[in-house]
């Protein structure tokens, strides 16, 4: 039987990373080796992004619901607690949307929080 050789795959291989390295800067885009580097260095940074995104995004909500609680004489971890107490289990991505859009209910949220506690 002949033997195989890898030419086939390996120039798929860094056809593949040439074209994810498409609209770096220099030879970064260019060059095998250096756009491999860059395409793991990406790499690296884009899973840290992920992780950043979901912080990021809880800070948001947190200081959007704090807002709307320091509108109702509320501070942020009364309010948490107050609704733990009264056994409201709501996430805080759909708390910060009721801060923004539907400020009627989210004052009976905070009343409800109150006097939970």
């Amino acid at each position: 039987m002949a033997r195989v050789k890898g030419a086939m795959m390996t120039r798929k291989h860094r056809n593949k990373i040439l074209g994810l390295a498409k609209g770096y800067w220099g030879n970064k885009s260019r060059h095998y080796k250096m756009a491999n580097e860059q395409m793991m260095k990406s790499g690296r940074y884009a899973y840290v992004g992920r992780k950043q995104k979901k912080r990021d995004f809880r800070k948001l909500w947190i200081t959007r619901i704090s807002a709307g609680c320091k509108m109702n004489g509320l501070n942020y971890s009364k309010f948490m607690h107050g609704l733990k107490l009264a056994g409201v289990d709501m996430n805080r991505k759909m708390l910060s949307e009721l801060a923004i859009h539907d400020a009627a209910a989210f004052t009976a949220l905070c009343e409800l929080a109150k006097n939970a506690q």
